[in-house]
């Protein structure tokens, strides 16, 4: 197993190389497993994965710090592979509460984190500019006190929060380019050329998410328009849960069993395992 160190080097390589990357995003230590196995070359931990495993709703009000962080270190953990944090907004409204997460998430024995200006509470909504990088600053702050690097990811939140003003998410995101963070990320980009448009106006490495609602953008896609990491959130365990779903349906509605002709044999379900 590789030190985190040498983990923390090998993230920072693959945001340097001029190329895409695909971060896929596991919520247990069997999924992180099985997409080690699959070749990937870093995982991301999803918060809204995780949640669904609990049965609980996304969101820091719903899932807390310390059940988050032992998730994540029990991702890490399972894999080899270096591993980026969900850490929602960082668990705290203040920006320095909010960078005594770092050092926890560093424990954990994760590369790397997000924090995003999204407050987890609806009744606040987004933070204010100001506050928002006010909250960077103190995280990358957080994150250059380590003893190697750790690779900060700020994200601006707008597009997935009904809030649909592309000029204030760019404005954000430079902000936050400003203050330090190594990686920006704005979930909610739909097609390639609003992709082009935050792109022009930064010069970090961005972080896409590929969710359902821009499923049709590919690799190829993000490769040409210049992203540099790609990952896809709770959508890996939306689709797990998605199949369980529709084979209890189909036993409790039609009483078959016909979902069972297609399962995986046990040599298949090997990565799952550890040892």
């Amino acid at each position: 197993m590789p030190t985190q160190a040498e983990k923390a080097a090998r993230f920072v390589e693959l945001h340097r190389r001029d190329d895409v990357f695909v971060i896929p995003n596991p919520w247990d230590a069997a999924s992180a497993r099985v997409l080690t196995h699959l070749g990937f070359e870093a995982l991301a931990t999803t918060s809204s994965g995780f949640a669904l495993q609990l049965g609980a709703a996304d969101g820091a009000r719903a899932v807390d710090r310390a059940t988050m962080l032992e998730n994540c270190r029990e991702i890490c953990a399972a894999t080899p592979l270096p591993v980026n944090g969900d850490l929602e907004n960082c668990y705290a409204d203040d920006p320095r509460e909010a960078a005594t997460t770092i050092p926890l998430a560093a424990e954990a024995g994760l590369v790397g984190c997000s924090i995003e200006d999204y407050s987890c509470n609806p009744s606040v909504g987004i933070y204010g500019f100001e506050h928002s990088v006010e909250r960077v600053q103190a995280a990358v702050e957080a994150a250059r006190a380590l003893p190697f690097p750790f690779v900060l990811t700020a994200r601006a939140e707008n597009l997935i929060r009904n809030v649909k003003d592309l000029d204030d998410t760019i404005r954000r995101l430079k902000a936050y380019e400003a203050a330090g963070a190594d990686v920006l990320y704005a979930p909610g980009i739909a097609d390639v050329e609003m992709l082009r448009t935050v792109l022009a106006e930064i010069t970090k490495p961005f972080n896409l998410l590929i969710g359902s609602g821009n499923a049709q953008l590919t690799v190829a896609d993000a490769r040409a328009a210049g992203v540099r990491r790609i990952s896809v959130g709770g959508a890996l365990a939306r689709a797990a849960a998605s199949g369980f779903l529709a084979a209890a349906r189909e036993i409790a509605e039609l009483g078959t069993f016909r979902y069972g002709a297609s399962l995986l044999g046990g040599a298949a379900l090997a990565p799952y395992r550890g040892g």
